[in-house]
């Protein structure tokens, strides 16, 4: 089955949250075949959750899994942590007071 590229991944993931009037922004701009994608959602009240792409050696199943919460200073921290262990990494940031993300829907799971 073949892979879809980074870039692909995040315009559609953009268009997805548009559609839905959630506001997104690209933060770090990855390599656009293999990157990796964190998600960075901020609720607007001083706090975010930071999300990544894991996968289940058990399962073969890949799933969004939180990578931090809290703070979202202590987030950025970590999104700067992240990145400076791969620079190929993507980072969205979505901006939304009810927490929606999206990334637990069909098509983006």
């Amino acid at each position: 089955m073949p892979r879809l590229t980074a870039r692909f991944w995040v315009d559609a993931y953009l268009a997805r949250l548009r559609l839905s009037d959630i506001p997104a922004f690209v933060v770090a701009h990855g390599d656009d075949t293999g990157g990796a994608v964190l998600v960075k959602l901020a609720t607007l009240d001083g706090n975010a959750v930071l999300f990544h792409r894991s996968f289940d050696l058990m399962t073969g199943e890949r799933r969004w899994v939180e990578l931090n919460s809290g703070a979202e200073r202590e987030v950025d921290d970590t999104v700067a942590r992240q990145r400076g262990f791969d620079p190929d990494l993507w980072v969205i940031e979505v901006e939304d007071r009810q927490g929606r993300h999206l990334l637990d829907e069909i098509g983006l799971a």
